[in-house]
């Protein structure tokens, strides 16, 4: 009677956590915090952008005006030129608030690049930034 016992208290000594399903569950987890990050979509224009010394990162969730070197504006991919900014940027608005990123060519004129920054300001949007590229 006692062998039976020992026995039983030898294999409940033996006895070793299975590490599979948490494993399983852990890289379920990582694939789905992976698929459900949000990435920032830049404009789908090739945009030669100024270098800067300094620069921050860019948040997730902005407004992104581009101005190419023949001075196009263009916003979510379409070109809405100078007249289109304000408008635009005050319907973007309504739903929800954000930073304006302008990705502006390095060719493009000083006076288009203010021009956008006025309507942009006049839009109701308080924080602009330029896009550069770190050198």
């Amino acid at each position: 009677m006692s062998s039976r016992l020992e026995r039983k208290l030898e294999e409940a000594h033996k006895q070793e956590i299975d590490l599979a399903p948490l494993l399983d569950v852990v890289f379920i987890l990582l694939i789905f915090f992976i698929v459900t990050t949000v990435f920032v979509r830049e404009t789908g224009i090739d945009v030669d952008k100024p270098t800067a010394v300094s620069g921050e990162k860019l948040e997730r969730s902005v407004f992104l005006l581009a101005i190419t070197e023949r001075g196009e504006i263009l916003y979510g991919g379409t070109n809405i030129g100078l007249k289109g900014v304000q408008s635009t940027l005050m319907q973007a608005a309504k739903k929800k608030m954000r930073p304006l990123v302008i990705q502006s060519d390095k060719n493009v004129r000083t006076e288009l690049l203010v021009k956008v920054i006025d309507r942009a300001k006049l839009a109701g949007i308080e924080s602009i930034s330029i896009a550069t590229v770190n050198e």
